[in-house]
């Protein structure tokens, strides 16, 4: 197994959160990590995981944390005025993500990646920005936020997939279902998705379209893998079918 990160054996408040949050996700699920030297040990990376259950944050946080990595995920602003959990979120390094006009979020965008980049931290981001529509729970049309930050300093874009979450909390589903316990969860590391023919063109649309559509594909081929079965040629775009956008996590 590789060396562990310093930010995973340095003591942090990630220490008192890991004893609680680990059992327990290991009693309900037996996570099993492929390829996971793909993500890397040192420096900034934007990690982009699929998305299609409310459970899959903890599934993806103890994978990163038993990579070696200490998992640090964008959240709404409004989450960092909450007492005590905005001390935590600020305290772990999270990164807040404002509702506001293009040219504040282009320009908050970066400013965090200028902060990722010095502190050699690595952030995961929702690409699709909520819950997959899809009714086969494929990866639908993602947003721009992972790729804004990758493109606006060079950070690794890392697509990841995992699978068997919705065993343990299925789309929408009210409560987790617990029974059997250790149910098997895939998790997928995928290599940097190459981007380095877009990279300073963060505020160019075009560019963003385009890295955000092969982060999308190299995500959609790892749950490919996964599932051992082939995505629909057309990903679901939620515009086209008739159903209402409800982003939380980028734009």
């Amino acid at each position: 197994m590789r060396n562990r990160s310093p930010e995973t054996t340095r003591p942090s408040i990630f220490w008192p959160v890991a004893v609680i949050v680990l059992p327990l996700v290991s009693l309900i699920a037996k996570i099993r990590v492929r390829n996971p030297e793909k993500l890397p040990r040192d420096g900034a990376y934007v990690l982009a995981p699929n998305h299609y259950s409310e459970f899959d944050p903890l599934i993806v946080a103890v994978a990163v944390w038993r990579i070696g990595r200490a998992p640090r995920f964008m959240a709404k602003e409004s989450l960092f005025r909450v007492p005590v959990l905005g001390w935590i979120l600020r305290r772990t390094g999270m990164i807040p993500v404002a509702r506001a006009s293009s040219a504040t979020a282009a320009k908050q965008t970066m400013l965090q990646s200028k902060e990722i980049v010095e502190n050699g931290r690595g952030v995961i981001v929702y690409p699709e920005g909520t819950l997959t529509r899809d009714p086969d729970l494929w990866p639908m049309r993602g947003k721009s936020g992972a790729v804004r930050l990758a493109l606006t300093d060079g950070i690794p874009l890392i697509p990841m997939a995992q699978w068997g979450t919705q065993e343990i909390m299925g789309r929408y589903q009210k409560g987790l279902s617990l029974w059997p316990l250790r149910k098997p969860v895939d998790v997928i590391v995928g290599d940097p998705v190459d981007v380095s023919d877009l990279q300073g063109r963060g505020g160019d649309q075009a560019a963003l379209n385009e890295a955000t559509t092969r982060l999308m594909n190299a995500i959609t081929v790892l749950l490919e893998e996964l599932r051992d079965e082939k995505a629909p040629a057309e990903r679901w775009n939620p515009s086209t079918h008739g159903q209402k956008e409800t982003g939380r996590l980028d734009s």
